[in-house]
């Protein structure tokens, strides 16, 4: 007995952690400094890792009530209905439960190239099919309606990421309902916003208002540092949210993540302490790295060095762990992510002498 055939998926790679890089260059994880995976350098919200710790307690039972509060608080937040509010296991189960929601067999969508690998990966598994649309270096990696619909053909999903990763770029609300206004009626537009509260663009949750095409996605594993309770939902349209109940994992958020993103909603000092933080390193980046790079609007800077898996290599021997791009289909690129004052300017450090030693 086998699985169904999955010679078409390609597993996730995900940044390297600190524990098994540690290991393999015989290293004590606390000297080592990662920046590869766009997670908060500051930690999680104090509010959040109280609230957590109080909800042990309480990890016997479902969470039926906490679900139900944290959707009622987010559809607050954001000036929605609760049902409009899609809980899921980290933004990546969000995105599932938009594949169950829409998708049948065959259907087709469009993602960005380069883009994030679970947009495409949650597509398949769900038996659609996968179309990209190009950002090109060329051109800054700008974010223009017209490559977006040039290769639109009729799919059932369009993916627009704002701030994209790893580039950083953003698409401005114009451009977003340009796209939303070009597309055919039954096509869903799905607006990323994982890294949203690094920008200074107002979500396009606004955009929404009147339309049953316009969705978006938010994370609490960026600028609230809850990346490890895996909090991810989507904001759907108010004509179709009733949907969510027949997509939904039952209990897919568990009681921990639940208390901890409800009262990291509170701690509006953190994230924007997290911003702030995020916004230093940029540009220390921008100044100090000896390689090219792209502005960001997100946590994370990338950079042009040649060979990226050499000089993502070489400078984890040193210690510091960035994100080779080869899998994003920029070999010749390394992601940033933006850490402490003390982390970034050690990263640069490493990187300058790593770039100026490995041959490119």
């Amino acid at each position: 007995m086998r699985p169904r055939d999955l010679s078409a998926h390609t597993p996730y790679a995900a940044g390297r952690g600190i524990e098994e890089v540690a290991r393999e260059v015989g290293m004590d994880p606390d000297d080592l400094v990662k920046l590869s995976s766009n997670e908060n350098p500051l930690g999680p919200s104090p509010k959040a890792a109280e609230a957590a710790r109080a909800a042990v307690d309480g990890v016997n039972t479902y969470p039926k009530a906490a679900h139900a509060d944290l959707r009622e608080k987010l559809a607050a937040r954001w000036g929605l209905t609760a049902d409009q509010v899609w809980l899921a296991n980290g933004g990546d189960g969000a995105l599932d439960y938009l594949s169950r929601a829409l998708l049948e067999p065959g259907d087709e969508v469009l993602v960005p190239d380069p883009g994030f690998a679970y947009y495409g990966m949650s597509v398949r598994y769900h038996h659609g099919r996968v179309n990209t649309y190009p950002l090109h270096k060329s051109e800054e990696f700008a974010q223009r309606p017209a490559n977006v619909l040039d290769a639109y053909d009729g799919e059932r999903i369009v993916y627009l990421i704002t701030p994209h990763s790893p580039t950083g770029s953003e698409m401005g609300h114009d451009a977003i309902l340009e796209v939303a206004d070009g597309v055919d009626d039954d096509t869903f537009v799905l607006v990323d916003e994982a890294y949203g509260a690094y920008t200074d663009q107002p979500s396009a949750v606004s955009l929404m208002d009147g339309r049953d095409d316009v969705g978006v996605l938010r994370t609490f594993s960026k600028s609230y540092g809850l990346a490890g309770l895996r909090v991810g939902y989507i904001l759907a349209p108010e004509a179709w949210a009733d949907a969510y109940d027949y997509v939904n994992t039952p209990f897919a958020v568990n009681t921990l993540a639940l208390a901890a993103a409800s009262a990291a909603l509170d701690d509006e000092a953190f994230v924007e302490r997290s911003v702030e933080t995020a916004a230093w390193a940029r540009e220390y980046l921008y100044e100090n790295l000896a390689a090219k790079t792209w502005e960001s609007a997100g946590n994370y800077v990338l950079a042009e060095v040649g060979d990226g898996a050499a000089i993502q290599r070489a400078a984890q021997e040193r210690g510091v762990i960035v994100r080779d791009c080869a899998s994003f289909g920029l070999p010749e690129c390394i992601r940033i992510t933006t850490g402490t004052k003390e982390e970034t300017r050690r990263a640069v450090e490493v990187l300058n002498e790593v770039v100026a030693t490995v041959e490119r």
